[in-house]
């Protein structure tokens, strides 16, 4: 530890401390003294060590976890990345990514382009849609299952009930009501296999009740779109502007239910304003609709304490979809569906008919995580990691793209660059994608034609710098 104190001077008096240690630390990796495969002390022996509180510790390796400099794996501890970039010129020691060199919602699989889901064989940078599935924390997983099945009875591995493992029910109502102010009670809740599923158990249950087209925002994803049309359910665009949902739109198309993603729209990032939460409750109340509610990255929100569920104001109006594959790993298939009583009888009837009941282990292990706090505490890391993810980004594209209109950055996992108009971003997106990237074109989010063209871009599976020199590639291919 005194080798590693040498390794690290700086100044340890006055404020910054934690943007110090950082910018030293990257010092001692960018130029060798600290190498891929060093193991570095706990925070709290480093904290001892160089006479600091062992939250500035935490905060400097933290970022550089996030950079892809460290790596942090409970067990393990920490130890220096392997194929540490060079330090991009330019870039100061706060812990926030600068631009490097030009050498180079919900969307899942790149759909966008044939129509059918791609075979993904690695992560591209700036792709939306998908975590940094390297940040799955397998420890704190693996305790939780062991945890399960170790207090699982016998009759807990029969088939269980279709709505899903009571416990589970019970551990994610409290939590929705904890962490987005919602009203659920566990009978309330169906666990399903991640959002699609519970997409498409909402859809046959509208057209149970003789429900046949779903107004849907404009734009909105196209991986949904599909989703409910291949459910049988007819879709009616509804624009979208700056307040969200255009809910005196949405009147004039004559439907009975609506998607909304309220709380961080796809792919725009806009907050469904006040008057239009309280207008769309209105509508639904007067038509005898439903609004279903699509609660995707809620949690991961960076300018202010997360924005309420609609289902909270009125649960009795409003069926909220919510999954753990943005903060966990898609492969779980962990999902959630809470659905007012009147339709509960169809969403059970649909659920029996889907799958007979669902992966009970997984959904206990789940009730586990969330019962320890692990899942909160992860959702705590994430959140300050995608932050410095998400700034690299927007500084890149300030540099880079400088004509381009950056929107939607308070919250999720992606960010929508408006490109000049005449830009083919079709034809961009896939010239990116040949380059190894993958952004999304915003035309393609789109059912109508107009609308200016762009690029979704995602931030959270790669480190800042990979992510400033994708944004540099991406400069170089919109010429």
């Amino acid at each position: 530890m005194a080798l590693l104190e040498a390794l690290v001077e700086f100044d340890r008096t006055g404020p910054g401390l934690a943007d110090r240690l950082t910018g030293a630390l990257r010092d001692a990796i960018v130029s060798g003294r600290l190498v891929a495969g060093n193991r570095l002390p706990s925070s709290r022996d480093l904290a001892i060590d160089l006479r600091l509180s062992r939250g500035v510790v935490v905060e400097a390796y933290e970022r550089l976890v996030a950079e892809g400099r460290l790596l942090s794996r409970r067990g393990s501890g920490t130890t220096v990345a392997p194929g540490q970039p060079e330090r991009a010129s330019g870039r100061q020691d706060s812990g926030q990514a600068e631009p490097g060199r030009r050498e180079s919602g919900r969307e899942g699989p790149d759909r966008w382009e044939s129509g059918r889901a791609q075979p993904v064989n690695r992560i591209r940078p700036l792709r939306p849609g998908v975590p940094d599935l390297g940040m799955f924390p397998r420890v704190a997983w693996r305790r939780a299952y062991e945890r399960a099945l170790r207090q699982a009875r016998a009759v807990d591995l029969d088939y269980g009930d279709p709505a899903g493992a009571p416990r589970l029910r019970a551990e994610l109502a409290g939590y929705l009501g904890r962490v987005r102010a919602a009203r659920v009670h566990p009978g309330d809740l169906f666990a399903t296999t991640g959002a699609g599923q519970a997409f498409g158990l909402v859809a046959g249950a509208l057209r149970a009740a003789g429900v046949t087209a779903v107004g849907m925002e404009e734009p909105g994803s196209a991986s949904i779109r599909e989703h409910l049309v291949a459910h049988g359910v007819g879709l009616v665009p509804v624009p979208v502007d700056a307040g969200g949902l255009d809910v005196t739109a949405l009147e004039r198309t004559g439907v009975r239910a609506v998607l909304v993603t309220p709380a961080h729209q796809f792919p725009t990032g806009v907050v469904l304003a006040p008057d239009r939460r309280t207008a769309l409750f209105g509508w639904a109340r007067r038509v005898d609709g439903l609004i279903v509610e699509d609660d995707y990255d809620a949690e991961f929100r960076y300018d202010r304490d997360p924005v309420g569920c609609l289902q909270g104001v009125a649960p009795e109006l409003v069926a909220h979809i919510g999954s753990a594959s943005k903060a966990l790993a898609p492969a779980l298939r962990l999902g959630w569906l809470a659905v007012p009583p009147r339709w509960r009888a169809a969403v059970r009837s649909g659920k029996l008919a889907a799958d007979v009941c669902g992966p009970v282990l997984e959904q206990l292990a789940f009730a586990e995580l969330l019962a320890s706090g692990g899942y909160d505490q992860h959702l705590r890391r994430l959140r300050r990691m995608h932050r410095i993810r998400r700034d690299a980004v927007v500084t890149a594209v300030r540099r880079y793209l400088p004509s381009a209109r950056i929107s939607g950055i308070a919250a999720g996992l992606h960010l929508v660059v408006e490109l000049p108009d005449g830009t083919d971003d079709v034809t961009l997106a896939r010239s990116a994608a040949q380059a190894g990237l993958g952004p999304l074109p915003l035309s393609r989010l789109r059912v109508d034609p107009g609308g200016p063209p762009g690029l979704v871009l995602g931030y959270a599976t790669h480190p800042p710098d990979v992510l400033t020199q994708a944004v540099a590639t991406l400069a170089d291919l919109a010429g």
